[in-house]
């Protein structure tokens, strides 16, 4: 009888969070899989294997989301200790997943370890996983098909199968090693084999950037959290952005500026004329529209306000918009998938008594907008935006009837310490090779980058420095496979898993 199988699970857990950024110890990930596959096939009973995947998912989750503690160290009327409290309360609950996607692939499982057994841990991985995307407003950080960004040529397959289905790759690949440790090789070097043929094949060559196109410039201020409350930090802000932009030059360009970091309100017309005490945005406008060029053009990112029939404040918009020479606006983008207990606090009236508060100043909570779509921006086509973790949502970032030219991902990752920075700027990675489209990323104080439509950073700014990146704009790629089907391609691969499983199953009985 196995001894200690909840302890080996555990350690099993927390060290496969190390697969993902900043430490990427993927093979070490593929190990602790193998371990969580052997664990569920020795479970005794059905709550066994689910508790053994639950605890393997409490350890897995911990580690993977400990950046969110971060958030607390910002934020007054919670004491930051509380954020250690809340990784570990998020862990209970995304642990639900990882055990029964166990649940699952037990209820298959033979006398002894099979390939049936593997591929049908592979596609209750997959179905879970995209459960864990949607489920209670979702929450896919981290999907497990995200390690394999430090190994270019395997994430290009998620140009042709998304994200979760190459979750679902990735733990057949653990049960291949599990099953190579009961010295059955065949199917690890199949996997060897094909693997290898494939990161040969598809690793991706940088796209020749095209001098003649126009230029894109990103902005890292490295402003962070600390201060956002001084009275002094609209104006010191807004000069650093200004300065970081530059001076114009023969080519047009594209100015982003980081999520929200314009503090100023810039819309014009509010009935309540006391919220332009900071500003007039008029002012801020011009100031914005001074440094650009007659063919420049600047996406920035503030708050709007809502107000309803009466004139009075309903609520906050986490916004985008363009602003030409002129200094005047072009169409606004509204974030549509807020964080919640971020940007707005459910279930306000129960919670606001009890003391707790979102994490984001303020007492008015935002408001969604519609959901994905693109920008016009004269001279650079149109622009998706994707705001902070918008980018997280596989399959749901992009307005397939109108397919843009290229991904905004402004964001504000000073929160977050060092872990979140990083593996942020992963999955936005592998929305790129999804879609098929460059991907401009802004953040206040890291990891700001260029990235181009295979994934592949163009130019970076490190976490915690000052800087600004320019260079021509990447080219979009053809739709790909996962850009015209989105995420029914994990379905029909989930489906093929357990209908091989099955076949298998029979031709070996």
């Amino acid at each position: 009888m196995l001894r200690y199988p909840l302890a080996i699970a555990l350690a099993a857990g927390l060290i496969s969070a190390t697969g993902f950024a900043p430490l990427s110890l993927w093979p070490l990930a593929l190990i602790c899989f193998a371990l969580l596959l052997w664990l569920t096939h020795e479970a005794p009973s059905l709550k066994s294997a689910m508790l053994r995947g639950w605890v393997f998912g409490v350890g897995h989750f911990t580690i993977g989301n400990n950046w969110i503690q971060h958030a607390f160290d910002f934020q007054d009327k919670m004491p930051p200790a509380l954020g250690y409290l809340a990784v570990v309360l998020l862990a209970l609950y995304l642990a639900i997943y990882p055990a029964m996607a166990c649940g699952l692939a037990w209820r298959f499982k033979g006398a002894a370890p099979d390939l049936p057994f593997i591929l049908a841990a592979a596609a209750a991985w997959i179905a879970t996983e995209y459960l864990r995307a949607t489920m209670f407003t979702g929450y896919p950080w981290n999907p497990l098909g995200v390690v394999w960004v430090a190994v270019p040529g395997v994430a290009q397959l998620a140009a042709w199968i998304g994200t979760y289905a190459l979750s679902g790759v990735t733990i057949a690949i653990g049960g291949a090693l599990y099953l190579a440790g009961l010295r059955r090789f065949r199917p690890l070097a199949g996997v060897t084999l094909a693997f290898g043929a494939l990161a040969l094949f598809l690793h991706p060559r940088t796209l020749d950037a095209d001098p003649s196109r126009p230029h894109v410039r990103v902005v890292q201020p490295n402003i962070g959290q600390e201060g956002v409350g001084a009275l002094d930090y609209p104006q010191r802000a807004l000069t650093r952005l200004i300065q970081l932009s530059g001076a114009p030059g023969p080519a047009p360009r594209l100015i982003v500026w980081p999520e929200g970091m314009v503090n100023y309100y810039v819309e014009d017309n509010y009935p309540d004329a006391h919220f332009y005490f900071a500003g007039d945005p008029r002012w801020v406008r011009g100031n914005i529209a001074a440094t650009l060029g007659p063919k420049d053009m600047a996406l920035i990112g503030g708050n709007a306000l809502f107000f309803d029939s009466a004139g009075k404040l309903s609520g906050a918009g986490n916004s985008v918009w363009p602003i030409d020479p002129s200094g005047t606006l072009g169409k606004r983008y509204d974030k549509a998938h807020l964080v919640p207990y971020g940007e707005y606090l459910p279930m306000r009236t129960l919670l606001a008594p009890l003391g707790l508060a979102r994490l984001v100043m303020g007492d008015v909570d935002y408001v969604p907008g519609p959901g994905p779509a693109a920008i016009p921006v004269a001279g650079f086509g149109n622009v998706g935006v994707t705001i902070c973790y918008e980018i997280i949502f596989s399959g749901s970032i992009v307005d397939r009837a109108h397919r843009p030219d290229l991904l905004f991902n402004p964001s504000n990752d000073a929160w977050f310490g060092k872990w979140g920075p990083p593996q942020h700027l992963a999955q936005a990675r592998m929305r790129a090779i999804e879609e098929g489209l460059p991907i401009l990323r802004a953040t206040p104080t890291g990891i700001s980058a260029v990235i181009d439509a295979k994934g592949q950073l163009l130019g970076t700014i490190p976490l915690g420095q000052q800087g600004a990146i320019q260079v021509p704009l990447p080219a979009p790629l053809p739709p790909t496979l996962f850009a015209r089907l989105g995420n029914w391609l994990a379905l029909g691969l989930a489906l093929l898993f357990v209908a091989s499983a099955v076949a298998l199953r029979r031709r070996n009985r």
